[in-house]
């Protein structure tokens, strides 16, 4: 299976200092609006705020609709760290005999399997025989909202 340093074939890794773009120190209200306050402008480096370990980071594009009722949908980009601990909860990429997939993970009262995002799709609850690891936590999901 996968090491540490493994990655499968459409992972990229992700490096710090990559991106940086321009931040204002206002946020924007989605609510109603308001008065526009100060508009300093500063340097943001994106990947120091989407990356925490480096080295063990990287950028995958989703394949399929099973992850919509999560907020992740088919082409999104999402971020994965292999140095996070999968919990209860945490949407993960997992490989399933050899096969990626991302879901999320349920494992609470001695049960372990990896529930869709979408009703369309079932749960996968891993058999005996079946290969079954973890490749990394979902930290963030980036996705394309205009042309």
């Amino acid at each position: 299976m996968y090491s540490k340093l493994d990655t499968p074939g459409n992972a990229l890794p992700v490096q710090s200092g990559a991106l940086s773009v321009l931040m204002t120190a206002s946020s924007v209200r989605a609510g109603f609006p308001s008065p526009a306050e100060d508009h300093a402008v500063s340097r943001l480096n994106v990947a120091d705020l989407l990356v925490q370990h480096e080295q063990a980071t990287f950028m995958m594009r989703v394949g399929g609709p099973s992850m919509r009722d999560c907020g992740i949908e088919d082409r999104d980009l999402v971020l994965v760290d292999r140095a996070v601990r999968a919990r209860h909860g945490h949407i993960v990429v997992a490989i399933l005999d050899g096969e990626l997939t991302i879901k999320k993970l349920y494992s609470a009262h001695g049960v372990m399997k990896l529930q869709a995002g979408n009703a369309m799709f079932p749960d996968i609850h891993p058999r005996e025989g079946e290969s079954l690891e973890i490749f990394g936590v979902v930290t963030w999901c980036l996705k394309r909202l205009g042309p």
